[in-house]
């Protein structure tokens, strides 16, 4: 058992840990969408198959085949093995969400959080950073240095791969050459995008064989090192 999944297990009472371990999961993965009452959190709806799929092809994980939507307010979400979050819209966590984020986090859990936007000023990018200060301080939001180790955990990335989508991003003449990220006790809990991935892999499954190099590759990345760290 890794030390993310033990923290995690620890969070539902030593009853429920102890019979978690009886009963061990069908799965190794499951993609967890996490809702939240404020903005739209339903975007990108292809991209988890996406990221599936390519868990599958190239992983010895078992994957769960369908996407899982879970409120951020309930407790639920305090199990899954990784999160995904993003919108385009304002974040604003009622005060459940804002303690399971934060339980979630702190105890050893990984979300990936992309701003749909692309725009590092926009009202996604200041809302959830704002969210972000106010939970963990105004200085755990960090750049990730270009050798972090989720960029070589199983493919080989010099830093986080561009995205077709984050030039020109409503009109901010950037490309976010870097992402941000909280770490907690030297683990990387909160992997923050405004390069929008979702986007960028939110395509029909099938139509990954037009593509010279697969552009889901990071979200392997990503996914591996939300299980192992």
């Amino acid at each position: 058992m890794t030390r993310s999944e033990f923290l995690r297990l620890a969070t539902l009472g030593v009853a429920s840990l102890a019979t978690r371990a009886v009963a061990a999961p069908a799965y190794d993965f499951w993609f967890t969408r996490l809702r939240y009452d404020s903005g739209d959190w339903d975007v990108d709806a292809r991209m988890p198959s996406n990221v599936i799929t390519s868990l599958i092809d190239y992983t010895n994980l078992r994957v769960d085949p369908k996407e899982r939507v879970v409120a951020l307010s309930d407790p639920k979400m305090l199990t899954a093995p990784f999160c995904y979050l993003a919108g385009h819209k304002l974040v604003e966590f009622s005060p459940a969400e804002r303690r399971n984020f934060e339980r979630y986090v702190k105890n050893g859990g990984f979300v990936f959080v992309d701003d749909c936007n692309h725009d590092i000023d926009g009202l996604f990018a200041k809302s959830f950073e704002r969210q972000m200060a106010a939970i963990f301080g105004p200085a755990a939001m960090k750049k990730l240095p270009n050798n972090h180790p989720i960029y070589r955990r199983f493919f080989k990335f010099d830093g986080p791969p561009p995205s077709a989508l984050e030039l020109n991003g409503w009109g901010d003449d950037l490309v976010h050459d870097y992402l941000k990220g909280i770490t907690i006790d030297g683990r990387l809990g909160l992997l923050y995008s405004n390069k929008d991935y979702g986007c960028e892999w939110d395509y029909d499954w099938r139509n990954k064989r037009f593509l010279a190099v697969d552009n889901t590759r990071f979200a392997v990345n990503i996914v591996l090192y939300a299980l192992s760290a």
